[in-house]
């Protein structure tokens, strides 16, 4: 027999009021398993977002941050206040279906060295497309541009049952991943220096470094709207993505590989830059910029954090912005695998 497992469903929500109302519901009618408990942690919120849960959802668990620390610490700070096994971490805009937990939880059973789960992600807005965060399970490339089974860069695959298989991946998307408590506390959670985006790669990596898997699991499906708490269009959420990438490389590169990767990586984004400029989007320009200048300011910070095994199958393949802005691949089968 297999041990039982406690899980723990944690929303975190900042000024999410409208979208707790939209979803909640799909959470509490398909999580009625055993050891299941629903929380909403939230981040200082300044809506009626508490009143509405407590009003409209009695049975779910409120945790209240007492600052809006982003994703990263706000999941830090509210974890550290919850008993289970498993954490399953839902973004607010995520609408779950039947029998989502079960397969995960039954993957976490029979693997105990299967640390992180990431279910499959199918977009809200269109049902039968993967959706950017996540979609089919994430990988990365030399230069660290992540990437999915489903979704490369902008371009979004139809679902047509070709990733419902169990399979290791190289990270899992933070819009839903299921971590076991243990290994959050082992990695000591997210870096908060991160605030928000690229965090779970980060946290993956680390994961994988000691020895860790994580796993794709396609038999459970969830829906993600995607960007409600910043839009594709705001250049913070550029700066953000920029910097954190480069931090994340910066932490996890082995040795010999850091600063010629670097390099490189900084080059492809001096490209970005002129790319976005030319379609006159300067706005994200300069986003590149800042990140790259708050990216040198914190890398003395970050290289103190490094703790890598010098593995250097960490990539999926050479190059992905190659591949797909040269070459024209524009689906996951046909990349040319390292």
């Amino acid at each position: 027999m297999f041990a039982t497992l406690k899980l723990a469903v944690v929303i975190l929500n900042w000024n999410g009021q409208q979208l707790l109302q939209q979803f909640l519901p799909s959470i509490l009618q398909h999580s009625k398993i055993a050891h299941c408990t629903i929380y909403v942690a939230d981040n200082a919120s300044t809506d009626d977002s508490i009143a509405i849960v407590k009003k409209e959802f009695p049975s779910v668990h409120i945790i209240k941050n007492i600052e809006n620390g982003g994703y990263a610490k706000g999941y830090n700070e509210a974890l550290k206040s919850i008993d289970a096994d498993i954490f399953a971490l839902v973004n607010s805009d995520i609408k779950v279906t039947e029998n989502w937990l079960s397969p995960i939880v039954t993957e976490f059973k029979i693997h105990e060295n299967t640390a992180i789960i990431q279910p499959k992600i199918l977009s809200h807005k269109n049902k039968e497309n993967f959706e950017y965060a996540g979609a089919g399970g994430g990988f990365i490339d030399k230069y660290g541009f992540p990437f999915c089974r489903g979704r490369i860069f902008n371009h979004l695959e139809k679902d047509t049952n070709q990733y419902n298989d169990t399979q290791q991946i190289f990270w899992a998307s933070g819009a839903c991943l299921f971590i076991r408590a243990s290994v959050f506390k082992e990695l000591n959670g997210f870096d908060e220096h991160f605030f928000a985006h690229q965090e779970e790669i980060d946290l993956c990596w680390r994961a994988h470094n000691i020895g860790y898997q994580v796993k794709y699991v396609g038999t459970s499906t969830v829906y993600h709207i995607g960007g409600a708490t910043l839009k594709e269009s705001n250049p913070h959420k550029t700066f953000l993505n920029f910097r954190n990438s480069l931090f994340v490389l910066a932490k996890n590169l082995p040795k010999k590989s850091l600063f010629p990767r670097l390099f490189i990586r900084l080059v492809f984004d001096g490209v970005a830059g002129v790319f976005f400029f030319l379609r006159l989007k300067p706005i994200h320009t300069f986003a590149i910029i800042k990140a790259h200048f708050n990216f040198y300011a914190g890398l003395n910070e970050i290289l103190k954090k490094r703790n890598t095994t010098n593995k250097e199958n960490y990539y999926y393949t050479k190059s992905i912005v190659w591949q797909h802005f040269i070459k024209g691949v524009k689906l996951f089968s046909k990349i040319k695998k390292v």
